[in-house]
């Protein structure tokens, strides 16, 4: 509706041009806005204070004269009005707002979807926890976030691709490869003095007693490096599989699973540094290599290659993002937790030193979740072993409630998750506020035929849809395709979530004050019957876009 409009407005000020009643040819970007008030029309327009300044005459008489032009111009529009300094309002006729019903059937489950990402590359990187414990909830709400990042990317137009980032170097397998070692050497009846700062959850137990079974007690005399490896190896293969069976019963599939280790055994940390070091951003001092990151924003240059050789996550960083774009992303985008945020501007200066746009990279920033039971907050720690698991929570609550949740607000402002509610089979709880607006139109069809009204939209008569429920209801429908854009190019999941809440609210209002199934109307019935269908079609379509059921029945 807004690209019609916006387009019958050029053409108007186009006309204006052509006859001299405006005469500085230069046409500013049309902005169209919802006015806050339905009383201000269904759109508003302030391209005539944008051209003031070239016309040199007042928005006012700006706007006057684009009215003007446009008056019987275009069926789309019905009224126009000049309001306050020099806005432009925009009242639609009726019959043109009823004819998104016509495409939500036509297009039944592609409703909503664009061509704007035209095939672009893609690549979405997230959860990326290290394998050394089971996912807990704060990597729940980044699961959710960059499945449904990469989800609506794909509505998008967009050629996506979802990556998990394997955190397999580096000191933390060690410490796994400790911890299960010396459990082990518990379990075979050793007395062990078990470390603070080793991983305490009783899944290394479990590792442990996985070890006794396969090996016996071959590692108990064994040199310590030796049964480290060994379990660094048997534990983190351990934990990754159940880090992809909690993300599958999450309802994450990955494209990809792509190993840190893998960049040392290819050689490509090494190559990347060198390339670096050929383009002058990475320096040598005191026996330490540095990145310039200085130059792209940075408060100081970072280590790469600390003085006694050991590499920093930073140069795994390096090379990883090397070889995204060297795989033909076009784009590139990270979900990491909001602890990162001062990560940002040397991963940004890495990817120009690349030879790519800082905005090729794209960060998207999780904070944390505050568990809640009735009101009441969760304690929950982690080197200690006693926090929520995302199979948890899933068990507790189920996967659909889960995942509403966590997208229920931006992903960089804190969010608290309530257990009980998202139990609760009542309006409080959103995602059942939703679902049950799904299911309660599934069960108006069922009544109908019940009462020997088959749906039929084979003859419909849509201008009997002419009620101010009715306009309120469709214009609701007619927004989602411009709101599942938005969403797709800002990585903001809960513009969906936000949307679905009014959608269901508009329906629930709806159908408490109009009657759908009316004996002495068949045609109005009809009519009614065809709009819930279209509501029913959008709500499923945002819901399957955030990987969330639409039920039939509940």
């Amino acid at each position: 509706m807004k690209e019609q409009l916006r387009a019958c407005i050029l053409k108007g000020i186009e006309g204006c041009f052509a006859d001299g009643t405006l005469s500085s040819g230069v046409v500013p970007a049309i902005a169209i806005e919802k006015p806050a008030h339905s009383e201000h029309g269904d759109f508003a327009s302030n391209v005539a204070m944008q051209m003031a300044k070239q016309e040199r005459k007042a928005p006012r008489a700006i706007a006057e004269i684009i009215v003007n032009k446009l008056s019987g111009a275009s069926e789309l529009i019905e009224k126009l009005e000049v309001a306050g300094p020099g806005f432009i309002n925009f009242f639609i006729e009726d019959g043109a707002w009823r004819k998104t019903l016509t495409q939500i059937a036509h297009e039944g489950a592609e409703f909503g979807k664009s061509t704007v990402g035209a095939g672009k590359k893609v690549q979405v990187e997230f959860v990326s926890a290290n394998p050394t414990g089971p996912l807990h909830i704060g990597h729940g709400r980044g699961a959710a976030t960059g499945d449904a990042v990469a989800s609506l990317l794909k509505a998008a137009g967009f050629d996506v691709q979802k990556e998990y980032y394997i955190n397999d170097a580096g000191n933390q397998m060690n410490t796994l490869g400790l911890s299960g070692l010396l459990r082990y050497r518990e379990l075979l009846g050793e007395k062990i003095e078990f470390p603070e700062n080793c991983y305490q959850g009783d899944y290394i137990k479990d590792i442990a007693r996985d070890a006794i079974a396969k090996v016996g007690d071959r590692f108990l005399n064994a040199p310590q490096e030796e049964g480290v490896a060994y379990f660094a190896k048997l534990g983190g293969d351990q934990i990754l599989h159940g880090i992809d069976l909690d993300l599958k019963d999450f309802g994450v599939v990955l494209d990809h699973w792509f190993s840190e280790q893998s960049l040392f055994d290819d050689g490509k940390v090494t190559s990347a540094i060198k390339e670096m070091q050929e383009k002058g951003l990475i320096y040598e001092q005191e026996g330490a290599l540095w990145f310039r990151t200085t130059d792209y924003g940075d408060d100081k240059d970072r280590v790469v290659v600390r003085s006694n050789g050991v590499t920093t996550y930073f140069a795994s960083d390096i090379a990883y993002h090397r070889d995204k774009f060297e795989r033909g992303f076009d784009w590139v985008i990270d979900v990491w937790g909001a602890d990162h945020h001062g990560y940002v501007p040397r991963l940004k200066g890495v990817v120009q030193g690349l030879g790519r746009k800082a905005d090729d990279l794209g960060i998207i920033l999780v904070q944390l979740v505050s568990l809640l039971r009735d009101g009441v907050p969760v304690a929950m720690s982690t080197r200690s072993g006693e926090f929520v698991t995302l199979k948890e929570v899933v068990d507790e609550v189920g996967r659909d409630a889960a995942r509403f949740f966590f997208l229920m607000r931006r992903s960089d402002s804190q969010l608290d998750f309530d257990l009980e509610l998202a139990k609760r089979q009542s309006a409080d709880n959103p995602v059942y506020y939703v679902q049950y607006a799904h299911a309660r139109i599934r069960s108006i069809f069922e009544t109908a035929r019940e009462r020997g009204l088959a749906p039929d939209f084979s003859a419909l008569k849509l201008e009997l849809l002419e009620s101010a429920d009715d306009l309120a209801l469709i214009k609701k429908l007619s927004v989602y395709p411009e709101i599942l854009e938005g969403a797709a190019v800002n990585f903001e999941p809960h513009r969906i979530t936000y949307y679905l809440q009014e959608l269901a609210g508009e329906f629930h209002s709806f159908y408490n004050k109009s009657r759908v199934i009316i004996p002495e109307e068949p045609q109005l019935s009809q009519a009614r019957l065809f709009l819930l269908d279209c509501v029913a079609t959008v709500l499923k379509n945002a819901l399957t876009v955030l990987g969330i059921s639409a039920p039939e029945r509940m």
